[in-house]
């Protein structure tokens, strides 16, 4: 399996398919075994489909400094990774935490991306307090699967399917899991590509941020997963894949 060497630290992916490319990143506490049931369609769909663990996740390096774990960091990872992949541009997607690090990539390095997956996530918070509020959340995360390791992890499927470094979590929580601004929120009137919101019914903590954001995004499209949790695409695999082929189908009609 490929290694990208990342100033000391090697991240872990995948690729399946040819194709133009369509770069998948996961929630915390998952890696990029979460994908399993998805990217082989995907790929036989006409894409080359990229997945990946972040730091601190699957197989990834887990540093012992927690300054190496920060949004910005993320970022650019995904930048090299699109480097590593050949591509000039993508689509790029993510569930929870990897849907917010998706937006956070389009407001960087809006020029490489060609269309927006946001998959069972939220863009974040306008209100500071609101902030905080999450970020305390977040870094008692962070410090339950430090002490307990799986015991603490969620009920959620994606998160059972790789072994994980739990110190390495603890810093993902407090360095990527938190948030510093309001900057992802803000970007959504902005965006200015394709985008598809993908959301569980069953996904109740995330709804309203998914209508949020398909109204808040021009021309954003939704597609409600039935009978499926936080993770969509491992609940129901094949209704996913429907949802997300027949906007990737779109998206290269319109080429």
């Amino acid at each position: 399996m490929p290694e990208l060497a990342r100033d000391g630290v090697n991240i872990h992916y995948e690729v399946t398919g040819e194709g133009p490319v369509l770069l998948l990143t996961h929630g915390f506490c998952a890696s990029s075994a979460m994908w399993r049931e998805n990217a082989p369609a995907l790929a036989d769909a006409g894409w080359k489909v990229v997945t990946w663990d972040m730091r601190g996740h699957g197989r990834s390096d887990s540093p012992d400094d927690p300054a190496l774990y920060t949004a910005d960091l993320t970022v650019a990872d995904i930048d090299a990774l699109l480097d590593a992949a050949g591509a000039e541009t993508a689509v790029v997607g993510g569930m929870s935490l990897g849907g917010y690090m998706s937006l956070a990539y389009n407001l960087a390095h809006g020029a490489r991306v060609r269309a927006l997956l946001l998959i069972d996530t939220g863009p974040g918070f306008r209100n500071d307090e609101a902030r905080e509020k999450w970020n305390a959340y977040a870094r008692g995360r962070g410090d339950e699967l430090a002490a307990k390791g799986e015991a603490a992890l969620s009920a959620s499927a994606e998160t059972r399917l790789q072994k994980q470094n739990y110190q390495g979590l603890r810093n993902a929580a407090y360095g990527m899991l938190t948030q510093r601004t309001a900057d992802a929120i803000t970007s959504l009137p902005g965006i200015a590509v394709p985008t598809l919101v993908v959301v569980g019914d069953r996904d109740e903590p995330f709804l309203a941020a998914s209508d949020y954001m398909a109204a808040k995004i021009p021309g954003a499209s939704k597609a409600v997963i039935a009978d499926a949790g936080h993770a969509a695409n491992v609940d129901q695999p094949a209704a996913f894949n429907a949802a997300v082929i027949g906007f990737l189908d779109k998206l290269k009609g319109s080429n």
